[in-house]
């Protein structure tokens, strides 16, 4: 028996022809090919990771309308402003690391004299609070310097100690200093390997931006491997109100970001914030991603982007510092923001990162709530550190 196919008319054979064509702005430059990964064994990563076609560069683009304000998201009680609220939630948020530290420092300095051995104990529980070698060794120098041959109590070592690391700490403590340029919009690069926060550390920043000081915020979401990501961004942008920018998963990452940018100027974004993958099983590749993400969106302005900020989980200690050196390599690192500083007894970290990048940190968090991201503040912190009520 022989089938016969039905022959395509002329309007469909033109309609495929255009569709094979990739569609740029006359006046916008030619996108990059897209960044292509090494094959991994895993499943997952062999289904998402693919190379996006010519007409998929600018094809399905979707926008997230903005959903309608719920009252009970616009307000902002006195509880959640810089009062109380906030310090109470740090204090609690960084319990086990104070009461590691404070359980320490009792157990040390209880009817003891400050000696070099009380001070070389006192070097041990700084470091395995996740100081680092390197702080740990220079607060007891300072110390040393106060308090050497003298009986002290539990409480004077804390209250020195958060003196000693709130004096280091102020350099770094820089609030975000967000200018919007007259031609566009601010336009900040979000990084962090996966789990680390970003997405949750994105929304919990749209919401302040846009309900709090009512600027008009875009989030574009760049990680285009993770369906998981994509997923996440919608629910937080839709809790901050704001619109998010995606495409199809497997994308190219750094058209999705061109293209955001083209969006959020012509609809007079504000702040343009982009989420981007955090792949360090595959760290070449994304470092390659990074920097073409950057050189695209220079091609609208030299100085884009404005930040770029890392994402960091303070439950990896000292690890948090192999990633700023990894980031480091392909992103000129702005600032910094520490999440999860209540899930584990490792708040010292953030002091250890503060000593050897120098680099600004502008937020951190101790909880999943929206309001649990706060500006970092150097005495705040050290005080709740040592578990000093302020």
């Amino acid at each position: 028996m022989v089938f016969w196919r039905k022959k395509k008319n002329e309007g469909d054979q033109e309609r495929e022809a255009q569709a094979e064509k990739v569609i740029h702005h006359p006046r916008e430059p030619d996108i990059e090919p897209p960044v292509e990964y090494d094959p991994e064994p895993d499943a997952e990563f062999v289904q998402h990771e693919l190379n996006p076609t010519e007409n998929e560069i600018i094809d399905g683009l979707e926008i997230t309308p903005v959903p309608e304000p719920l009252a009970s998201d616009s307000r902002t009680s006195a509880d959640d402003s810089e009062g109380g609220g906030w310090l109470s939630r740090l204090t609690s948020g960084l319990s086990k690391s104070t009461g590691k530290l404070g359980q320490g420092i009792s157990d040390i300095f209880t009817k003891r004299k400050l000696d070099e051995d009380t001070l070389q104990d006192l070097e041990d529980l700084l470091i395995s609070a996740d100081l680092g070698p390197k702080t740990a060794a220079r607060v007891v120098v300072d110390f040393r310097a106060q308090k050497f041959e003298k009986d002290v109590e539990p409480f004077e070592v804390k209250n020195a100690l958060a003196d000693i690391i709130g004096q280091s700490l102020s350099g770094v403590a820089v609030p975000f200093d967000i200018q919007k340029p007259a031609n566009g919009p601010y336009v900040m690069i979000v990084c962090g390997v996966n789990g680390a926060g970003k997405t949750t550390t994105i929304g919990k920043l749209a919401h302040q931006w846009h309900m709090r000081e009512k600027r008009k915020v875009m989030i574009a979401a760049a990680d285009t491997f993770r369906a998981a990501a994509v997923d996440q961004l919608d629910v937080w942008a839709a809790r901050a109100h704001v619109p998010l920018f995606k495409k199809d998963i497997g994308a190219d990452a750094a058209a999705v970001a061109f293209e955001a940018y083209t969006k959020a100027r012509e609809e007079g974004v504000d702040i343009l914030m982009i989420d981007t993958a955090g792949r360090l099983q595959n760290k070449s590749n994304l470092m390659a991603e990074l920097e073409k993400i950057i050189r695209v969106l220079k091609k609208h302005d030299e100085s884009l982007p404005h930040a770029a900020i890392l994402v960091l989980d303070a439950t990896t200690g000292q690890n948090a510092h192999s990633q700023v050196k990894v980031f480091k390599e392909a992103v000129n690192l702005t600032g910094l923001v520490v999440t999860k500083l209540d899930g584990s007894a490792r708040g010292g970290v953030v002091v250890s990162l503060a000593q050897e990048f120098g680099l600004p940190i502008h937020a951190i968090g101790v909880g999943e709530g929206i309001e649990d991201l706060s500006p970092f503040k150097a005495d705040e912190f050290s005080r709740a550190l040592m578990g000093i009520a302020s």
